[in-house]
């Protein structure tokens, strides 16, 4: 991917997951972003993002801002961009038309969503992770949650499966079915 100090503009992206996410619904689109001059940073988390607009906003390498962040996390950007002085009393709109998009729980819930739910078992079960899965179905604490949750929760249970799965929702997606943080989110490098 492109420096920072070459590029004009940065997604800032709560992790790992979410930029490969990112990143391969841009090669989907047919998007070059190291050629765009755009790139995408993964902070390590959202309580991050008040450090991550001091380097890149404004105040620090004066990027063209733009990013995705969970629901529950929503007012971690709020403040953040309201300390960098890029609004006060934000709201979600507000947040949007700053560049900054809701994934409404979080970004594998949206794709989750996207998908359907038969759909993402069959990714699990092409992974060769169909017997983890069904492990992790018949724990006791597990009976009675809704799909959807459960399978945002199995993609979080090993390390490097959350990361790996952004990547394969992403590809397994029609592309006119991308939910519509991600979809604002590429309309915005545009």
């Amino acid at each position: 991917m492109t420096s920072t100090s070459e590029a004009r503009a940065v997604v800032l992206v709560e992790g790992d997951s979410d930029r490969n996410a990112v990143l391969t619904l841009a090669e989907r689109l047919g998007r070059d972003l190291r050629a765009e001059r755009v790139e995408v940073v993964a902070m390590g988390g959202a309580t991050n993002i008040g450090h991550a607009l001091e380097e890149y906003g404004p105040g620090g390498r004066d990027l063209e801002l733009h990013g995705l962040y969970d629901e529950g996390e929503e007012r971690f950007f709020r403040r953040g961009l309201e300390r960098v002085g890029l609004g006060a009393d934000l709201d979600r709109d507000q947040l949007a038309e700053l560049g900054f998009h809701c994934c409404v729980v979080d970004l594998e819930d949206e794709l989750v969503r996207a998908l359907g739910v038969p759909a993402v078992e069959a990714i699990i079960e092409s992974e060769g992770e169909a017997r983890s899965w069904g492990r992790f179905l018949s724990q006791p604490d597990r009976a009675g949650r809704p799909m959807q949750d459960q399978l945002r929760r199995f993609m979080g249970t090993r390390s490097g499966r959350k990361i790996r799965y952004g990547g394969l929702l992403v590809a397994a997606l029609d592309l006119d079915r991308v939910p519509d943080p991600l979809a604002a989110l590429m309309a915005g490098l545009a």
